[in-house]
């Protein structure tokens, strides 16, 4: 049984990888939201060549696991030798919490997009076709119709894929980022306290996911989304 000055160490430790999870996630989730419906117009857009690419990014991205992504980033591709000579790469694959972001973006980045397919796809063509009888631009008709609507139909859909990127997050360790399964494994080997130490990372996630869901559904709810 951990006794109460262990259990506030551990709880000072993993709050330190708490901030570096959200901090993660919360990039993660961002990036991988301008993905994900930059992929669903270009699946919806009537150009082959964007559909096939957006159809062959999402079937290679959710077809293979967010670990072997993450390794194949900061493993493979940090290692290839001309990556070290273009700065920006560089900068981006030789950090293992910048690579941990980019994975999460581009693994979460498929799925938002198929919730967006489907959203952009329930809007009523007669929405659209009453906005462009009006005169509405093809980018106005997407700002004020298509977008809102579509918004109304993923966000259900769209909340699960939020708490599955911030569990991501856990992965991120593997690559010796110290967030808070990495702090909790690190806690783990000295006070070998496995239970009550991953009993307590598991509520910060679910604090994390608690929270986020909160925001969601307060935004549901201004939407009127039932």
């Amino acid at each position: 049984m951990i006794h109460w000055e262990e259990f506030t160490q551990t709880v000072a430790i993993l709050w330190k990888g708490f901030g570096l999870t959200l901090y993660i996630g919360l990039w993660g989730i961002g990036l991988a939201l301008i993905v994900g419906v930059s992929l669903a117009l270009m699946r919806l857009s009537g150009n082959r060549l964007f559909s096939a690419f957006a159809f062959s990014y999402s079937t290679v991205f959710r077809g293979t696991p967010l670990l072997v992504q993450l390794f194949l980033l900061y493993y493979g591709v940090g290692m290839i030798g001309w990556v070290k000579d273009v700065p920006l790469l560089w900068w981006l694959f030789s950090d293992g919490t910048r690579t941990a972001i980019l994975a999460i973006t581009l693994n979460s980045g498929a799925y938002v997009g198929e919730v967006f397919r489907g959203g952009f796809q329930s809007v009523p063509k007669g929405q659209i076709e009453a906005a462009q009888s009006i005169g509405m631009s093809a980018w106005q008709c997407f700002k004020r119709v298509r977008f809102p609507l579509a918004i109304r139909q993923a966000l259900p859909a769209y909340s699960n894929e939020i708490v599955i990127a911030i569990k991501g997050t856990s992965l991120a360790s593997t690559i010796a980022v110290l967030e808070l399964t990495g702090y909790a494994r690190r806690i783990m080997s000295q006070n070998y306290a496995i239970m009550e130490t991953f009993i307590i990372a598991g509520l910060l996630y679910l604090a994390i996911n608690f929270s986020l869901l909160a925001l969601v559904h307060l935004v549901e709810r201004q939407l009127k989304i039932r």
